[in-house]
């Protein structure tokens, strides 16, 4: 019997990413975010979400360069995501309180934090006030994978990139678990 429960935002699985840009000095800034996804393949597109009543300079930076990075991050990077998460860049310089380097980007002037083995760079194509979050619509521009996490054939592979998914329920971090079936190939037998 299914019980029901007090609306809530929430989406499984959510991954934990980190959405990072440059101030108007020149100083990077990341913070991580619990809202994200893909929106578009044509072009190909991402929507994230930043709170917009708490101190975000981050989202203060993406609105006013109109461009930003998004990194996966794997299991591996929980206790620095967490801690995007939790501190301001407003009071800190966060990515060099945690030992993690940044370079221009290729093809726009976001930060791209080179220890999460996928990024993707983005210029944003719309922004909307959604509640207590601005929702912003980044139009993929580049993706830059690590070779470790790539196959023959240069695509990404989920089970080398480990990435690190975030349950905004119950406040917790989890690593995705192996592969199950193919997509596109499963369901057939059900066809007719």
């Amino acid at each position: 019997m299914k019980q029901k429960i007090k609306p809530r935002s929430m989406m499984y699985p959510a991954p934990a990413v980190v959405a990072s840009a440059y101030d108007e000095c020149g100083n990077a800034d990341a913070c991580t975010l619990a809202f994200a996804s893909m929106c578009s393949h044509r072009p190909p597109a991402v929507m994230i979400a930043i709170n917009s009543t708490l101190k975000r300079k981050t989202l203060k930076d993406i609105l006013e360069s109109k461009e930003f990075a998004l990194g996966f991050p794997s299991a591996e990077h929980a206790a620095e995501v967490d801690y995007f998460g939790i501190a301001s860049g407003y009071d800190m310089d966060k990515l060099e309180d945690v030992y993690f380097t940044h370079k221009n980007a290729d093809y726009v002037n976001a930060q791209i934090i080179n220890e999460f083995k996928v990024s993707l760079e983005c210029k944003v194509i719309d922004v909307n006030p959604v509640g207590s979050h601005t929702q912003i619509t980044g139009e993929i521009v580049n993706v830059l994978a690590d070779e470790s996490v790539l196959n023959e054939k240069a695509k990404i592979q989920l089970e080398k990139l480990n990435p690190l998914c975030y349950d905004d329920v119950t406040h917790s971090y989890f690593a995705i678990g192996e592969k199950i079936a193919d997509a596109f190939k499963a369901g057939l037998k059900y066809m007719k």
